[in-house]
C-alpha cells in the first residue's frame, strides 16, 4: 500500500498542512494513521477522500463542512437501484482517481519512503 508523507499531499493538492488538518475534523472519514513519531501518513484512499472534499469545498462552492456532509451522505448506499448505482459510481470513481494518482506518482520522485 503506498503511502503520503503530510508534505507530499500538500504539494499535490496545493493545500497548506492545516487546512488539511482542519478537513480531518469536519470530515470524520478522513483519518490518517500516524507514525511512530506521531506524522500523519496518508493512504491512496485518504487522498481520493481529501481530492473529493477539495473539489465539493474549493470548486463547487460548498465550503468545507456542507462538503463533509456531502460526502458522509455520498457514503451511504442505500436501498434500491438508487443505492446501487451511488455504490458503482463511488467504486468507479475511485478506480478512475487510483489511477490518475498512480499516473500523477510517475512523474514525481518520492521522498519519504517509510511505511
Amino acid at each position: 500500500m503506498a503511502s503520503w508523507s503530510i508534505g507530499d499531499v500538500e504539494a499535490f493538492l496545493g493545500l497548506s498542512a492545516s487546512t488539511l488538518r482542519h478537513w480531518e475534523k469536519a470530515a470524520p472519514m478522513l483519518c490518517p494513521r500516524k507514525d511512530r513519531f506521531g506524522r500523519r501518513v496518508y493512504s491512496d484512499s485518504d487522498v481520493r477522500l481529501l481530492l473529493r472534499l477539495r473539489h465539493l469545498a474549493l470548486e463547487r462552492g460548498l465550503g468545507i463542512g456542507a462538503a463533509g456532509r456531502l460526502l458522509i451522505e455520498e457514503g451511504g448506499t442505500g436501498e434500491g437501484p438508487l443505492g446501487e448505482f451511488r455504490s458503482r459510481l463511488a467504486e468507479l470513481r475511485g478506480e478512475l482517481i487510483s489511477l490518475w494518482l498512480a499516473s500523477a506518482r510517475c512523474g514525481k520522485p518520492r521522498h519519504d519512503k517509510r511505511n
